[in-house]
């Protein structure tokens, strides 16, 4: 690929996914609040790790945290990269109204219908089942336009591998039986490319895979010298709140804890009720 191009993607990758995944995770951080998110934290997990300091505890609140949603936005700005490269060198782009097809495009008399995922593993049967069936309704209805040419059907995937790409075999499984092995509907039968294989098929680049790591290394070098400095600084607020609350000569009271988590919630009558005789 031209270097022109490399460019090109370089400035896309920092400006439409380090910049905002990094923004996210800075709104993310910020807005994090200890009573908020140590209720829904299972104490009995943090006493099985040992964890007996209330800095690494608070640090492993954090992390779990700013970590939850961070595999699928990440993957969801790399699926905006990889539609723009489609774009830029075939006029792919992102249908409307197609379920499970993330990207369109036509290239060498065929007409691609693509749904992009992070990982290989990223459903179970039943989803997988659902994206077959969405791309078997997208080929009939590209045929009811009149649309002629092969429309081939694509899973790709972002990172991972897979050494047989064609999925044009269906399992049918029975509870006490060996499994059964039959020709997939043709309307169902779709490949799988992952990775390298991937980013080769909508670029035409066997090394695009590689290209991508070096923006986000340049990138995120510079956007999380920031971070780390936003991060030491809820840890410390945090631990300090913590401390302030749950720890008892020093050491984490693990019973305050527990019931802060976990207590049943008195009536609010007999709370009421309680007052008044203290009124009295």
């Amino acid at each position: 690929m031209i270097a022109s191009s490399y460019q090109a993607f370089h400035a896309y990758l920092a400006e439409y996914v380090i910049n905002p995944f990094y923004t996210s995770r800075l709104g993310k951080l910020k807005s994090l609040k200890l009573s908020t998110v140590l209720k829904k934290k299972n104490p009995y997990l943090f006493k099985a790790k040992n964890l007996e300091r209330s800095q690494d505890l608070i640090e492993s609140i954090v992390d779990a945290y700013l970590s939850s949603q961070e595999e699928t936005m990440f993957g969801n700005l790399l699926e905006g990269f990889a539609v723009y490269v489609s774009h830029a060198l075939y006029g792919g782009f992102k249908p409307e109204k197609m379920p499970s097809v993330d990207l369109q495009f036509e290239r060498d008399g065929k007409l691609y219908i693509v749904g992009i995922k992070s990982g290989t593993s990223w459903g179970n049967a039943d989803q997988i089942n659902a994206m077959k069936s969405n791309f078997k309704t997208a080929k009939e209805n590209f045929r009811k336009v009149g649309v002629t040419k092969e429309i081939v059907a694509v899973n790709g995937c972002i990172y991972g591998r897979d050494s047989h790409p064609l999925k044009d075999k269906l399992v049918i499984r029975v509870k006490g039986q060996p499994p059964e092995i039959r020709d997939e509907e043709p309307d169902k039968v779709y490949y799988k490319y992952a990775g390298q294989d991937f980013w080769s098929f909508i670029s035409g680049d066997d090394y695009l895979y590689r290209e991508i790591i070096k923006p986000i290394d340049e990138e995120a070098r510079q956007k999380d010298a920031v971070f780390q400095k936003a991060y030491n600084a809820k840890v410390n607020e945090m631990t300090t709140e913590f401390n302030y609350n749950f720890l008892i000569d020093n050491l984490i009271d693990w019973e305050k804890l527990v019931d802060y988590v976990s207590k049943r919630r008195e009536p609010k009558a007999t709370t009421a009720k309680r007052r008044k005789r203290r009124a009295d």
